[in-house]
C-alpha cells in the first residue's frame, strides 16, 4: 500500500530559509547553532534530491503501466517493461519510507551535550554498588564514542559505590543517544556480602537532562539560596577541607542542587547552576508535553524517572528492556559499555512509533 507522503513544500521552504541565514555576516559567530542549523541544511537538501528521484520513478512507473496497455506498443519494449517494473516499484517503497524518516520533527535538545544523574534506590549498599556500575557502563560508552565525561557532584556510599552521582557528556548527538536510559534500572545478583548465595533484587534511578544554557531558562537570582559548606569526604590527602562545597535551593519549585566535586567555590556554583537550569528545562519541557499527553504514547518510555525500563539479570548475563521487550544474553559486555545494540534498537523503536503518527497525522489532516 503506497504511503501518502506529507507536502513536500514547507521543507523546501525552511531550505531557502537556512540559505538565506547562513548567507548573514554573524551566521556563524554562535557556533552550536551555526552547526546545528548547517546539519539541518544537509538533511533537508538529502530529503529533496530523495524527493525529486521519488517523482522520477513514479512518473516512470507511470510511463511503463501505459506502455503495457498500449497495444500499438512494441512486444520487446512491454518485455522491458515489464521487468524494470518490480525495481520501480521498490524503488518508491525504499524511498517513501526513507522521506518520511527525513520528516520526521528532530528534537531540538538530540544535538546537546547530556547530564546524567543516577541514584541509589531500593536494596541499600546493593543499590549504591550498582549506582556505581552504571557510571562505569556510560563511562565506557562514552569513550567507545568518543565523548568526555566531566564530574558534576557526587555523594559516595563509603563501599566503592555512589548514593548519587552527577556527570556531564560532551560529545556529538549524546543527549540524543543517551535520551532513552531514564528510568529505573533493576539489578538481579548475589552481593559481595551475602553468604547464603542468595540473589538480591535492588534498583537504581537514572535521569538523563539536556544541557541547558543562559539563554534557555531564565532564573531569578531572587529566587535563589545559595549556601556553602565544607566538602566531605572519605579522608585523605585528596579531602576537600576549604568551605567550597556549593548547594542551591530554586525557591519555587523547592529543587535542591548540591556541588562539592571541585575545591574552587566559585566552579562548583557554575556547575551547581548547570544541573539547576538542565533540571528546570526538562521539567518545563515535561509540563509541555503533558498538555499532549497522547503523544507520550508515540515515544519509547516517557522518560518518567518511576518507570522501571530494564533489568540486569547477573546470574544469567541476560539483559532485558521491558519497553520493547529486547533481550540479549551478553551483560558482561553491556556493562563494558557496549550498549550499541541495545541504543539502537529503541531508537529504531521509537523512530518507527514517530513514523506511525506521523502518518496518522497526514490520513487525519
Amino acid at each position: 500500500m503506497a504511503i501518502k507522503l506529507p507536502e513536500i513544500t514547507p521543507f523546501q521552504k525552511r531550505v531557502d530559509e537556512i540559505d538565506e541565514m547562513m548567507n548573514q555576516p554573524d551566521f556563524f559567530s554562535d557556533a552550536r547553532r551555526s552547526a546545528s542549523i548547517s546539519r539541518e541544511q544537509v538533511k533537508l537538501r538529502k530529503l529533496l534530491v530523495d524527493y525529486k528521484e521519488l517523482e522520477a520513478a513514479k512518473e516512470a512507473v507511470a510511463e511503463h503501466r501505459e506502455l503495457l496497455t498500449d497495444s500499438d506498443s512494441d512486444s520487446e519494449l512491454k518485455e522491458l517493461a515489464e521487468e524494470e517494473l518490480p525495481e520501480l516499484e521498490e524503488t518508491i517503497e525504499t524511498l517513501g519510507e526513507k522521506i518520511l524518516v527525513s520528516m520526521i520533527p528532530p528534537e531540538e535538545s538530540d544535538s546537546r551535550n547530556t547530564i546524567v544523574e543516577i541514584r541509589a534506590g531500593a536494596g541499600g549498599d546493593e543499590a549504591s554498588l550498582f549506582a556505581g556500575d552504571l557510571y562505569r557502563m556510560y563511562s565506557r560508552l562514552a569513550e567507545r564514542r568518543s565523548w568526555t565525561v566531566e564530574p558534576m557532584s557526587s555523594s559516595e556510599s563509603g563501599i566503592s559505590g555512589f548514593k548519587e552521582v552527577a556527570f556531564l557528556i560532551r560529545g556529538e548527538d549524546a543527549y540524543k543517544q543517551m535520551k532513552l536510559e531514564s528510568g529505573v534500572h533493576r539489578v538481579q545478583r548475589v552481593p559481595e556480602t551475602e553468604s547464603q548465595g542468595r540473589i538480591h533484587t535492588s534498583t537504581v534511578t537514572v535521569a538523563v537532562l539536556p544541557e541547558a544554557e543562559e539563554v534557555d531558562i531564565e532564573i531569578d537570582q531572587q529566587d535563589l539560596e545559595i549556601t556553602t559548606t565544607r566538602a566531605s569526604g572519605p579522608g585523605g590527602q585528596g579531602v576537600n577541607t576549604t568551605d567550597s562545597a556549593i548547594q542551591i535551593l530554586h525557591k519555587p519549585t523547592g529543587m535542591i542542587v548540591t556541588c562539592a566535586d571541585e575545591r574552587s567555590q566559585i566552579k562548583n556554583r557554575a556547575k551547581a547552576m548547570t544541573v539547576l537550569r538542565s533540571r528546570l528545562m526538562q521539567a518545563k519541557e515535561e509540563e509541555e508535553r503533558a498538555k499532549y499527553a497522547e503523544n507520550r504514547k508515540k515515544q519509547v518510555g516517557t522518560g518518567d524517572r518511576s518507570e522501571r525500563i530494564r533489568t540486569y539479570n547477573f546470574p544469567q548475563s541476560r539483559l532485558t528492556d521491558h519497553r520493547i521487550g529486547l533481550t540479549i544474553h551478553s551483560l558482561t559486555q553491556v556493562m563494558e559499555g557496549e550498549l550499541d545494540e541495545v541504543i539502537e534498537t529503541l531508537q529504531s523503536e521509537d523512530q518507527k512509533l514517530k513514523l506511525e503518527a506521523l502518518i496518522n497525522a497526514q490520513l487525519g489532516a
